[in-house]
């Protein structure tokens, strides 16, 4: 059993299993979730249930919506790209591919950027997430399915990779994206529909949880669930991850000379979980050792076949196995691990982080509205 294990509630459910309830709840089907006549999923990036919990007071509607135990529980690693494709592919990041934020593509020898990185990295969505989507499940048995998110995203590799089957509708008001939603699933009986709201998770990133600018972004997401579901309407409300703040004293910076670096080709992942890629014959045991020691009390270490024994990505089919580090690196606490030796330091002043295995990150709500309620 390797030392990287995920808290939060034992008895939560995945985010994986979301999604496909949804569709089965569409003719009656699901043994968790009341039938309805069309159904709507929100994915509040970013917002975890402690964070809301903490700050219910700024989010009324949302934390009346479900208590304590209304939470679900995201997937290693707690990041958007494996958590989004987690929650609308019905399969765990070893089974989908998308394993991180920056992972080794082994074809090209590089690491590349899930998120942004498709036109300029040269992946083809299509086969690079590698199961189906629940919105070309859903038009399979004749339904329709639709996204509502931002007009940025409607053409980006990501939405190829993970929102295949849908028909994309754009709005970049928060309200309207709500209401959006609402308004597809009551004029189209048996429809799927997906809401995607980024704007706390920017916020968070951009000036941390706690910060002004996050309560208002929290705020104004609140509000806008003040719109009524419609009749016979289910509606879900979770989120992908939450979110801990990293202040600067708590940055590893790996510089030349680290000897946490020997050895190493490429890092991948992010600042709460590094993937380490490993030179070709390197000792992963050996050099798991040096992480541990020289990362003490802030980080746990755990290398590939440690991981993927241990079912921290889910059942890992052949294809993915390369993509995933020699090595493991999850943060603990309030740390991060950044490569110091890269020109570019923006992303060091990023506050709110993801990606590790603490309560915070892995711990999200799972809130019923509507025909779900009941």
């Amino acid at each position: 059993m390797p030392p990287i294990v995920p808290t939060g509630p034992a008895t939560a459910r995945s985010l994986t299993g979301v999604a496909p309830e949804i569709l089965l709840s569409l003719s009656g089907a699901s043994g968790i979730l009341a039938p309805a006549r069309s159904a709507v999923l929100f994915v509040i990036d970013g917002l975890g249930a402690l964070q809301l919990r903490a700050h219910a007071g700024h989010a009324r509607r949302l934390a009346a919506a479900g208590g304590k135990k209304d939470v679900a529980r995201s997937v290693f690693p707690s990041t958007t790209a494996a958590a989004l494709s987690s929650i609308l592919t019905g399969a765990d990041p070893g089974r989908h591919g998308l394993v991180g934020y920056r992972v080794l593509d082994p074809a090209q020898g590089r690491v590349i950027n899930q998120l942004s990185g498709y036109e300029r990295d040269g992946l083809d969505p299509m086969t690079w997430q590698r199961r189906p989507t629940v919105f070309e499940r859903a038009v399979a048995e004749g339904r329709r399915a639709f996204t509502v998110g931002l007009a940025e995203y409607a053409r980006s590799g990501l939405t190829a990779a993970i929102l295949r089957g849908a028909e994309y509708v754009a709005s970049d008001e928060v309200r309207a994206r709500v209401r959006l939603a609402y308004e597809l699933a009551a004029a189209e009986p048996g429809a799927l529909v997906y809401c995607y709201l980024p704007e706390i998770d920017k916020a968070g990133h951009r000036h941390g949880v706690d910060s002004a600018e996050w309560i208002a972004a929290l705020e104004e997401v609140d509000a806008a669930f003040a719109a009524p579901v419609p009749p016979g309407v289910g509606a879900i409300v979770t989120a992908d991850h939450g979110m801990i703040d990293v202040p600067r004293h708590r940055h590893v910076l790996l510089q030349d000379g680290d000897p946490r670096l020997d050895g190493v080709a490429h890092l991948g992942g992010e600042p709460r979980l590094l993937h380490v890629y490993l030179e070709p014959g390197a000792d992963a045991a050996a050099a798991a050792a040096v992480w541990s020691a020289e990362s003490g009390r802030s980080a746990d270490v755990a290398t590939r076949d440690e991981a993927i024994s241990a079912g921290l990505f889910g059942t890992v089919d052949d294809e993915v196995r390369a993509r995933i580090g020699d090595l493991l690196v999850a943060a603990r606490g309030a740390w991060a691990f950044y490569d110091d030796r890269l020109e570019d330091k923006r992303p060091q002043g990023m506050i709110g982080q993801h990606g590790s295995i603490s309560p915070e990150e892995v711990t999200v709500p799972l809130l019923r509205l509507g025909a779900y309620a009941a």
